[in-house]
């Protein structure tokens, strides 16, 4: 029964994958639980030991010396412990064995229970202990479930997780898929490890490349840097450490096969493999790549560069929506700024004109300040203040400084005199001298007052039509007349009689004419 008993234990370990210490350790916890439902054990401290040699399970339990005992499952006197041990002390905890029990349904249900979980448990703890060595290396993975949230994959003892934001949006999965991932994080849960993987993260394409090639892997070729937009392209800087190694062909292989692998895995997207430079300038025109660099110049600021391309190449240089460029400026740390020849040619001039006119500008303000200055500048010495400060004060005690004295004021009568005199002098008669203020009115003459009389006109009759009528269709006499619809010579010949409207304004009339003088002369 015993060699029985070993070979469950080894099979199960076997099955779970976990040591043999691991699964004897499970089993000790559960029996000790199972012991512990025990009517005769109940409520004592019980540890149960196996032995892996030959299967031989001893049990134990724990008492506290005391003086006095009051509890005997957890207590024991102090003659009693030292039968058993001659150091035993009061305080000291004592294991005991104790004879080992039959137990019941309820207890053995008990112990496969702990059994299943405790190897539960220590599995969980196996595969997070495995899995946090590998975190940051690649693995391949089955996918089983595809959902909207995330992508499931088995990595054989446990399961990982693929979520959206690591996942490529060219791609497209489907269960039983195999992929390789890179293994981003692995973090402890409630439920036990969980596996974060990515097929997105530039580091999946590093290890690749350490995968695929041997100098990479070896650390003859380094790689620098690498900028990648996952699911399109991607852009690779190496460096070869020995002399006489190409870094770029290396990774291309022969006849590119080694990059086409790498290219394989990746589902088809492109990637360009460029050789590092410490000079940045070179650095930019080889990332740059496949478009033909002019020149480079760096700005005044570390962080900035321009890159000066061929006028046809500068579609090229920028990329579809721009992706060459933003690639570039990612591998180099650096922000980039595209230009062709011509726009950068026109800048330098536009720059070299607007320095040279604000240096004649400068020239041309600071030339006519000077001769204002000469122009204007006094051709006399100055004069310290002290001096004419105490000048003042010597002035002032000899009494030799003027004082203005106030003209007398002068009358409105007086003012009017002068006035009258000044124009009898000038002989100016026809203006009236007003002598006073209160001068009578009586004595201007009458004519002043004299209304001139307008001659009176003969009273004229006018009608709605004259007044309304257009100014264009004035009549020869002055009169507006309405046109007739006959047209310009309609209104120039005048109507027959019967039609003819007879207008009282054609007839002058005195005050004593009356309708019936009026009726005579119409007919």
């Amino acid at each position: 029964m015993k060699s029985d008993f070993l070979i469950a234990v080894t099979q199960l370990a076997a099955e779970r994958h976990l040591p043999r210490e691991a699964v004897i350790s499970a089993i000790e916890a559960a029996l000790a639980s199972a012991y512990k439902r025990d009517s005769v054990l109940a409520g004592q401290e019980i540890s149960v030991s196996l032995n892996p040699a030959n299967g031989e399970l001893k049990l134990f339990s724990h008492k506290t010396v005391v003086q006095r005992v009051e509890d005997p499952h957890r207590e024991i006197s102090l003659s009693e412990a030292r039968m058993i041990s001659d150091s035993a002390a009061l305080g000291e905890v004592l294991v005991v064995e104790s004879d080992i029990q039959s137990s019941g349904r309820i207890a053995a249900q008990t112990a496969k229970q702990v059994v299943m979980q405790r190897l539960r448990e220590a599995e969980r703890e196996l595969v997070f202990e495995e899995f946090a060595e590998k975190e940051g290396d690649v693995v391949t993975g089955t996918i089983q479930r595809v959902d909207s949230r995330q992508v499931t994959l088995d990595l054989g003892r446990t399961e990982a997780v693929l979520p959206p934001s690591e996942q490529v949006p060219t791609e497209r999965y489907s269960r039983g898929q195999k992929l390789m991932v890179h293994v981003s994080e692995v973090r402890r849960t409630i439920r036990g490890p969980e596996i974060v993987v990515s097929r997105a993260s530039r580091e999946l394409l590093r290890r690749l490349f350490e995968m695929e090639v041997p100098e990479v892997f070896n650390g003859i070729v380094e790689i620098k840097a690498v900028a990648r937009e996952a699911g399109s392209r991607s852009k690779v800087a190496v460096h070869s450490r020995q002399e006489g190694v190409d870094p770029v062909g290396s990774c291309v292989g022969l006849r590119g096969i080694r990059i086409q692998n790498i290219v394989n895995v990746l589902q088809g997207e492109k990637i360009d493999v460029v050789q590092w430079h410490p000079d940045p300038s070179v650095f930019l025109a080889n990332a740059l790549s496949p478009c033909p660099v002019t020149r480079v110049e760096l700005g005044p600021e570390e962080n900035m560069a321009t890159v000066v391309v061929p006028d046809r190449q500068l579609s090229l240089a920028i990329g579809r929506e721009g992706q060459n460029a933003r690639l570039c400026a990612r591998l180099s740390g650096l922000m980039v700024n595209i230009k062709s020849v011509t726009e950068a040619e026109e800048e330098r001039l536009q720059r070299a004109a607007e320095a040279s006119g604000q240096a004649v500008a400068e020239e041309t303000a600071e030339a006519a300040t000077d001769t204002v200055a000469e122009e204007l500048a006094p051709e006399v010495e100055a004069v310290p203040v002290e001096e004419i400060i105490e000048e003042a004060a010597a002035a002032l005690e000899a009494d030799e400084v003027p004082v203005l004295e106030a003209e007398p004021a002068v009358s409105i009568e007086e003012q009017l005199a002068e006035a009258a005199l000044e124009l009898e002098e000038a002989g100016d008669t026809a203006a009236p001298v007003v002598e006073e203020a209160g001068a009578d009115i009586s004595q201007i003459p009458d004519s002043v007052w004299a209304v001139p009389q307008v001659a009176q006109q003969p009273q004229r009759i006018r009608f709605a039509e004259d007044i309304m009528a257009p100014r264009s269709q004035a009549a020869p006499d002055g009169r507006r007349g309405r046109r007739a619809k006959g047209g310009r010579r309609a209104a120039e010949e005048p109507a027959p009689r019967s039609t003819r409207r007879t207008r009282r304004s054609d007839y002058p009339l005195d005050d004593t004419d009356t309708d019936e003088d009026l009726d005579d002369m119409r007919e």
